[in-house]
């Protein structure tokens, strides 16, 4: 599923508002912890990173899609943010060897990703020792999330033990998940629920 023909009108009001919401649980979930080299995967146009960039000294913005990698590097230029660093990957199937990073998050990205313990794992390898990863996405619904997407092929959510239990697998310590956000989505005239879950977990 391809996303840049959505990129221009992606900010919208209501992901802008939920961006904020996710910012301050991934700043909530780290707490005190110090991470000067931070990695957002599936940023989009980095909503919720612009929101947290005055907390860490770099943060690099990660998107499959080309022109939502182009409207970060717009933000950076206009917003003139040093310690933002775009870059179009699709690391499903291109290797990342640049750096590690002391914390990885992720946002309503993971659904789309067929493969889950695939991803997770190469997360867990570009983490440094103590690193953390943060999951954020649906819990599992009953497709209603997608209803306008009629060619979506991936999760509809996920259940909380599930992704502790591939986290665990993978071999990640200290994990824990929580649902954190309900919100609602409008699809011609029809009001859809939905709720975000975290999952974290600290690689030893």
């Amino acid at each position: 599923m391809s996303f840049e023909s959505r990129a221009k009108e992606w900010d919208n009001n209501s992901r802008i508002e939920r961006s904020k919401v996710v910012a301050d649980k991934i700043n909530e979930i780290i707490g005190n912890e110090e991470y000067n080299s931070v990695m957002e995967y599936g940023c989009a146009t980095g909503l919720i990173s612009f929101n947290l960039c005055d907390k860490f000294k770099k943060i690099t913005l990660m998107d499959s899609e080309k022109e939502m990698i182009n409207i970060v590097k717009q933000k950076v230029e206009k917003y003139r943010n040093e310690n933002i660093f775009p870059v179009q990957i699709d690391l499903m199937n291109e290797l990342y060897k640049q750096e590690k990073f002391d914390l990885i998050y992720t946002s309503l990205t993971l659904h789309h990703i067929l493969d889950t313990e695939k991803i997770i794992k190469i997360f867990y390898n570009l983490l440094n020792k103590n690193g953390m990863l943060c999951i954020i996405d649906l819990d599992k619904e009953d497709g209603s999330f997608h209803i306008n997407q009629k060619d979506f092929r991936g999760h509809n959510g996920f259940e909380h033990r599930y992704m502790e239990n591939i986290f665990e697998s993978v071999g990640f310590s200290n994990i824990e998940s929580d649902t954190f956000y309900n919100g609602e989505k409008i699809y011609k005239e029809k009001t859809i629920p939905y709720s975000l879950f975290y999952t974290a977990g600290i690689k030893k």
